[in-house]
């Protein structure tokens, strides 16, 4: 996404792009609710962790984080959270966790989860502090987030333990675990339910048929989000799996709020 917005602002976009990663039904059920459940399968089945009182650092919280911290902090760890957004390190403070510098808690926590989107987030120098038997996983962006290539130095040893996990071997004995070779965990290590896949699937093939039927002009060469209407659209195709009934605005309820009875219900911002 992050290289769309680039290219457009250079003027080298040559057609039009919907952002669907931030669109809400991908951000809300996808990268929460998903990684809400497949953090703790993906430990479980590279590492398997005990969660109860141990120390974590999750590196960002915006929706993937979030997930992952809810997750933690119900099966008894102890979360941190490192934060560059004053909002959503409020958030954390709200929701009952630790907002710290990952610099100032690495030396004691058990545990380190990049969940940003960016780079070089755990660094060499970060990970010479940390205690024996850290574990270091990525579930944000790609493989950017840990510089792995920072480890690959003559003195330490690589130990490749199973599918996933490899030990990192310092020259004082010390040892860090670190699972998927920092790629996304729950895409390498655990599965995606089909459910959640359904929603980002959707949200996808509505995302291409509005672009193809789009009438010439109200597309240009730039990024857009999901019209409200179709990220609605989708959430509502979806509750047809549970036995949930929709409330519907009356005449009256609709034409003081100044809504359509059927949506869109949020402003085209709302994320």
């Amino acid at each position: 996404v992050g290289g769309l917005h680039h290219l457009s602002k250079a003027g080298k976009l040559c057609v039009p792009a919907i952002n669907v990663n931030d669109s809400v039904t991908k951000q809300k059920f996808d990268n929460l609710y998903c990684c809400r459940e497949s953090i703790l399968d993906s430990l479980k089945k590279t590492a398997d962790i005990m969660f109860g009182g141990k120390q974590v650092a999750v590196c960002g919280y915006g929706e993937v984080g979030k997930g992952c911290s809810a997750a933690l902090k119900a099966m008894g760890s102890i979360v941190y959270i490192t934060e560059i957004d004053p909002i959503c390190a409020l958030q954390a403070c709200m929701d009952g966790f630790r907002l710290a510098k990952l610099g100032d808690v690495v030396r004691q926590v058990d545990m380190v989860i990049t969940c940003t989107g960016n780079k070089n987030i755990v660094v060499r120098e970060h990970m010479d502090l940390m205690k024996n038997g850290c574990v270091v996983c990525n579930m944000g962006r790609s493989n950017t987030e840990i510089d792995v290539n920072s480890l690959r130095t003559p003195e330490l040893v690589w130990q490749h333990v199973r599918a996933q996990v490899d030990h990192i071997i310092w020259p004082d004995g010390k040892r860090i675990v670190l699972l998927a070779e920092g790629r996304v965990l729950n895409l390498s290590s655990s599965t995606v339910p089909i459910y959640v896949l359904s929603i980002t699937a959707t949200t996808q093939a509505l995302a291409l048929i509005e672009l193809f039927n789009a009438p010439e002009g109200r597309y240009k060469q730039d990024v857009y989000l999901l019209p409200k209407k179709l990220d609605e659209y989708v959430a509502s195709l979806h509750l047809q799996t549970f036995d949930a009934r929709l409330t519907e605005l009356t005449d009256e309820q609709a034409k003081y709020t100044g809504l359509s009875k059927y949506g869109p219900f949020k402003p085209s911002y709302y994320r």
